[in-house]
């Protein structure tokens, strides 16, 4: 009878172990949906792409991420909350659309904040940075598993080259819905008109807005230099390429599988940093070329669309709260 005992658990102890076995196999292959609202030749893509393939080799193939470009999967301005509501697994969303969500990435979106390139790694992948990282977790659920390259918005239009900051006086100028871009615009004396980026281009070709900022690339991938002719590195603002995962997602997946996505997001946010770097340069010879791009630009006087910017930063600083006043204040020492 103890025989038989010893021979029956036996048995069951191979079979419990067993399926667990096939159970740790089936919940480790795991599909991930990565979208963003860049075109595909945009600053967003080669991140998604690298960091797909990355995912899959340092998962040995358990994690499989779909990269969907051009808002197939979802608006840019919808990605963050449905990452919440865990309907969305990835995106990659620019700053001012995270700022609805999270009031202090406003910080990262004042006007000049950074000095230079520099300035703004040193900031983003940093105390600062991970001040902020935890912070966003902590209020929102979201993980910000890396920044990504760093560019600044240029400026075109439709109505006038732009030599100096009095040349934007009643220009309407499409902004994202984001409060410090409308209060910058206003600054700078023209008049924003806040706009979802899906609305972007057909305002534009109807005349409803005579001008708009995007980041370099997007401004090549969308094609713009075809219906505005003037072009400004005005650099006002800096953007960054947060790649962001959902509570939902994260939870699905083992350790060995999160050091793998941690890792691949590391290793891909450099490889866009050093391609991106090398091509912002580039890009703005295309749109400036005659035969290529074919936009005007003229040289312009910097020094006010700064102090405008100065002054923005400024009020936002006093009358955020000290929350938002001490971030400021970090972000600024660390260009000492």
């Amino acid at each position: 009878m103890n025989i038989f005992k010893k021979l029956t658990l036996a048995v069951f102890a191979v079979i419990f172990s067993l399926s667990l076995s096939l159970q740790s196999a089936n919940a480790g292959n795991v599909t991930i949906n990565l979208g963003h609202g860049g075109g595909e030749k945009s600053a967003y893509q080669p991140l998604a792409t690298k960091f797909a393939e990355l995912a899959a080799k340092y998962s040995n193939g358990s994690l499989e991420v779909k990269v969907r470009c051009c808002a197939q999967l979802i608006k840019e301005d919808e990605a963050f909350k449905a990452m919440q509501l865990g309907t969305v697994d990835m995106s990659i969303i620019t700053g001012n659309n995270i700022s609805p969500h999270f009031g202090l990435t406003d910080a990262f979106v004042l006007p000049y904040i950074f000095k230079d390139k520099a300035h703004a790694y040193k900031v983003l992948e940093g105390p600062v940075g991970d001040s902020y990282k935890k912070k966003l977790l902590d209020a929102t659920g979201i993980h910000l598993l890396a920044f990504g390259f760093v560019g600044d918005r240029d400026f075109y239009n439709s109505r006038q080259p732009i030599t100096k900051m009095a040349d934007m006086k009643g220009l309407k100028v499409r902004v994202p819905k984001n409060q410090v871009m409308i209060d910058t615009f206003k600054e700078f004396g023209a008049a924003p008109i806040p706009l979802p980026w899906a609305d972007t281009p057909t305002a534009l070709q109807t005349g409803t807005v005579q001008g708009a900022d995007n980041g370099t690339s997007f401004i090549k991938s969308a094609k713009f230099y075809e219906i505005m002719p003037y072009f400004t590195v005005l650099e006002h603002f800096t953007y960054f390429s947060p790649l962001m995962a959902s509570p939902r997602l994260m939870k699905k997946l083992d350790a060995d599988q999160t050091k793998a996505l941690l890792r691949a997001a590391k290793e891909a946010s450099d490889y866009q940093k050093e391609l991106m770097g090398a091509a912002t340069s580039e890009i703005r010879k295309f749109l400036t070329t005659e035969g290529q791009g074919g936009m005007k630009t003229v040289e312009f006087e910097r020094a006010d669309f700064i102090a405008a910017g100065q002054r923005v930063q400024d009020r936002y600083a006093t009358e955020k709260g000290a929350e938002f006043t001490a971030f400021v204040q970090a972000i600024r020492a660390a260009a000492n």
